[in-house]
């Protein structure tokens, strides 16, 4: 019956983590955090001389991440303005040994395949992740005048996009060699970044092992890449309702006959804030033009205010609905939205014709429909 049904293999995976870091004392405490069930799930372990643990269970082997409090102060009192001591682990079935003479991040760890895997993968996306820092590290090191020039724009976006490919060949690499690695999922999802092309993955994903597949994650997945071909270019965009700031329903087959841009966004999200001036230039150009825009905004529960003031802030002068569920958000699960700024260009008809344009090529699309102003 288990060789009949791989998703059973997957059913629970039973963990212990078993680790040393330093010599460390109370009052230091190590934390273990990971996402369970859309809910995000801690627990903590007391340390002497260095060593701590964790036992229990989750559904799916699952990524996590270990933190060091080495004062004592809680997990929620962690200054997360200064560089935390944290570790990457996959909680899998087994026991996962981590293993450092100084701090977590340069900790050694064996013991549970998933996690040698992990080991392997960093190694080979090396190359590409140290070439990323590079880039960032030339990027902030530039005098602010230099970072808003065109020129410094254009030449950082053209190296982003070498290392972006070369990372995604990588990604490729490691599938190819290990279609049967839960890591090999994990290469998928980092290949197709935070705007995936469904049609560029999907045949990526049935080169993976049949067992992985068809585990929970697989499953999941597959699930998701069909949803993202539902929203794809050319697909009738699915209508949705949502609140407005005063509580008024707004749904988008009401702005059917006009061209809309579907945008997702959030008023604590930096490069949505950044875009927005990017949105009111193109509102304010075409809006004479049967073109109008819907916002979404994935703000939190309770951050009405933030929401409002962040729409009055940028000057966001059009319609603006949010059910205020963060990424819960109704539209955004229906939409595949799992990073964000995203937006979705949909035509009079209500087909999708773009997606994910930002800047100087929203304008050119824009301009490509109405012409020139």
């Amino acid at each position: 019956m288990l060789a009949a049904s791989p998703a059973v293999l997957f059913a629970q995976e039973n963990y212990v983590i078993k680790g040393r870091v330093g010599a460390i004392n109370a009052p230091a405490k190590v934390y273990l955090t990971y996402r369970a069930d859309s809910k995000t799930v801690t627990d903590s372990s007391a340390t002497h001389n260095g060593a701590f643990t964790f036992n229990g269970h989750v559904n799916d082997i699952s990524q996590a991440m270990l933190i060091v409090d080495y004062k004592g102060v809680g997990f929620q009192n962690l200054d997360r303005r200064t560089k935390q001591d944290v570790l990457t682990v996959y909680l899998a079935n087994g026991t996962t040994n981590i293993i450092s003479t100084d701090s977590l991040f340069d900790a050694t760890v064996s013991g549970t395949k998933v996690n040698d895997d992990y080991v392997r993968y960093k190694a080979m996306l090396k190359p590409a992740t140290d070439a990323e820092k590079a880039l960032n590290a030339e990027y902030y090191a530039a005098p602010k005048e230099k970072r808003d020039s065109k020129e410094f724009g254009d030449y950082y976006d053209k190296k982003d996009s070498v290392i972006e490919l070369q990372s995604k060949n990588l990604n490729k690499q490691f599938i190819t060699e290990n279609p049967d690695s839960y890591l090999s999922l994990q290469a998928l999802k980092s290949m197709g970044g935070p705007y995936p092309d469904p049609n560029d993955l999907q045949p990526t994903f049935l080169k993976l092992s049949k067992n992985l597949r068809e585990s929970k994650s697989g499953v999941a997945y597959q699930k998701y890449l069909d949803q993202l071909k539902a929203v794809a270019v050319g697909a009738t965009a699915p209508d949705f309702a949502e609140p407005d700031t005063n509580g008024k329903m707004i749904s988008l087959s009401s702005f059917k006959g006009k061209y809309v841009l579907l945008d997702f966004w959030a008023s604590w999200c930096g490069p949505c804030r950044a875009e927005n001036p990017n949105v009111v230039k193109a509102f304010n150009n075409f809006k004479s033009k049967n073109f109008t825009i819907l916002s979404v905004s994935l703000d939190r529960p309770g951050k009405k205010d933030a929401w409002v003031k962040a729409i009055n802030q940028d000057g966001l002068t059009w319609n603006h609905v949010s059910d205020l569920k963060f990424w819960d958000n109704d539209a955004a699960k229906l939409y595949g939205i799992q990073a964000i700024p995203q937006n979705l260009l949909i035509d009079p008809n209500g087909k999708i014709v773009a997606k994910d344009i930002f800047g100087d090529a929203l304008q050119k699309k824009l301009t490509e429909i109405f012409g020139k102003i």
